[in-house]
């Protein structure tokens, strides 16, 4: 590691002891990062030389960024930081916004200040919020506008959030900075961290995955440069929250390395997603296959003729979906596996590779292999779990389950995958119980402790039930108390006080009223009895 910038040293002084890191591979020449590097200022660079600086960046339904002002604005934004809300170097600084042009501006910011940056999406509810801040020890926030309620809601019981600025007054404290005056991104090194992404395993628990500034430009010079054809003139749109890896990659990581355009559509929904397309001539979206399928049923009434470049992540991609899009587009939707350890997608195909059906090759930069349960790795044809490794990798912080994915320096990601005998990965399962539903990571036990804040639930068991349009829904079984009787008043109940507790795409969408759920003679629950039903 080289002499990090960070003042405050709490990330870097809990990252997984050295015996429990993944191996890096930075056998690309494109993965040789010098010993210093702040990636928001080189993606800048890379935006600005390959753009121009007037080139088109950032693009609101009523306004227009270039990369000049992206790089002006995120700086005097980066002054407001240090010098109004005493940021120091290493610093986490919540970013909780929806996807728009105030949160890539502020990402931005963040990085060039030399802070930490934990963006989350909007939709979490106060006590999910304050769960992230106290794991990571936030001291800063920025909070779009309308969203400032529920962080106040979550500062109450996260006493180290000591700042918040809501998006009018950070923007308002840019504007007054006075004119001509630049900021100096902090000299960080490559591998300070950068950025601490937060993703929910199958216990519920918030794992927090460090990533370091060559991480977040990792990912734009292996999938992003190896898989994408961006370029200049390009305009990129998509759904995936900017808070998941998986929208950051998309929407600012690979259109700023490239000097390609994002647009935002002003409202959620996919009829604002494809009259965005339309309006904009969008040549490039990042959706997971939920999208795909929704914006097929949209085709007839807007022009999506633009689009060039289509990736899809998040959960997997059907061989029925990928064919049909293909069929009414033309475009084969590019198709790929990532994880929020990994940072981005690290197996995928493109052009006359892409399998329907197939999640593709190891990218380049990446190795993939399949192991048995001992990691030992297995032959062409066989089937086992998914173990990878590359330039990124999982570092947990200060969480004892980094011993469990990374094991004999590989990364196992919890899927389970077929390698054929041409070296393609086809996926088979994940191995736990998590539940991707229209690209959304959700686990379980999460949303069974929110139904048994119920008064009426005594028990409840969740699984992830087969949905030909989100791939998975959520679907509760609820022992009710003695004296509540099932009802439909009371299943709206329920999926109502579950949206008010957690995030409300985690609702369970089906719920069944059961006398008792199955268990084995110890008392654990047999979710694989469930599932049989489902």
């Amino acid at each position: 590691m080289g002499e990090s910038a960070h003042v405050d040293r709490f990330v870097l002084e809990r990252l997984p002891p050295p015996g429990q890191q993944p191996d890096f591979l930075f056998d690309l020449p494109e993965l040789e990062y010098p010993a210093r590097l702040n990636a928001a200022a080189e993606l800048l660079r890379r935006a600005t030389e390959a753009a121009g600086a007037e080139g088109r960046a950032l693009l609101d339904f009523d306004h227009e960024f270039s990369w000049a002002r992206v790089d002006a604005i995120s700086g005097r934004m980066a002054r407001v930081l240090v010098e109004d809300l005493g940021l120091v170097p290493g610093n986490r600084l919540l970013l909780h916004g929806p996807n728009s042009s105030w949160t890539v501006l502020a990402w931005f910011a963040i990085l060039k200040a030399g802070g930490v940056v934990v963006a989350t999406m909007p939709m979490l509810r106060a006590t999910e919020l304050a769960t992230v801040i106290g794991k990571a020890q936030i001291s800063h926030a920025l909070v779009y506008e309308t969203l400032a309620g529920t962080v106040e809601e979550a500062r109450a019981a996260a006493p180290s959030l000591a700042r918040v600025m809501t998006s009018s007054e950070l923007q308002r404290a840019a504007q007054d900075q006075p004119p001509g005056v630049s900021f100096t991104p902090v000299d960080t090194a490559a591998d300070d961290p950068a950025l601490i992404a937060f993703t929910s395993g199958t216990t519920g628990k918030p794992k927090g995955c460090v990533h370091f500034h060559r991480d977040v430009l990792a990912m734009a010079d292996t999938f992003g440069r190896h898989m994408l054809d961006l370029r200049p003139g390009d305009v990129v749109v998509g759904t995936p929250p900017i808070a998941f890896t998986f929208g950051l990659g998309g929407l600012v990581v690979f259109p700023a390395a490239a000097g390609a355009a994002t647009a935002f559509p002003d409202r959620p929904g996919f009829e604002a997603l494809a009259e965005t397309i339309e309006r904009q001539r969008a040549t490039a979206i990042f959706t997971a296959p939920t999208g795909y399928r929704a914006l097929l049923k949209l085709a007839d009434q807007h022009d999506l003729s633009s689009l060039r470049t289509c990736v899809s992540a998040g959960e997997t991609l059907p061989a029925a979906t990928s064919e049909a899009w293909h069929g009414a587009t033309g475009v084969r939707i590019v198709d790929g596996i990532g994880s929020t350890e990994m940072i981005h997608i690290f197996i995928s195909a493109k052009g006359d590779d892409i399998r329907p059906g197939c999640t593709g090759r190891a990218v380049p930069g990446y190795e993939a292999r399949i192991v048995d349960e001992a990691g030992e790795p297995l032959p062409a044809g066989s089937t086992g779990r998914l173990a990878v490794r590359g330039p990124t990798g999982c570092r947990y912080l200060e969480d004892e389950r980094q011993a469990a994915y990374v094991q004999n320096g590989w990364n196992l990601t919890g899927d389970v995958y077929r390698l054929d005998e041409e070296g393609r990965f086809w996926f088979v399962a994940r191995s736990d119980d998590m539940i991707i539903s229209s690209g959304y990571n959700i686990g379980a036990p999460e949303v069974e402790n929110a139904l048994l804040g119920h008064p009426a639930v005594a028990e409840a068991a969740v699984i992830g039930a087969p949905d030909e349009e989100r791939g998975q829904i959520v679907k509760a079984f609820v022992v009710l108390h003695p004296g509540r009787e099932p009802s439909d008043a009371l299943r709206c109940e329920l999926q109502a006080h579950v949206k008010a507790v957690i995030a409300p795409y985690k609702y369970p969408r089906a719920l069944e009223f059961v006398d008792s759920l199955p268990k084995t003679q110890t008392g654990k629950l047999q979710r694989f009895r469930l599932k049989g039903g489902a």
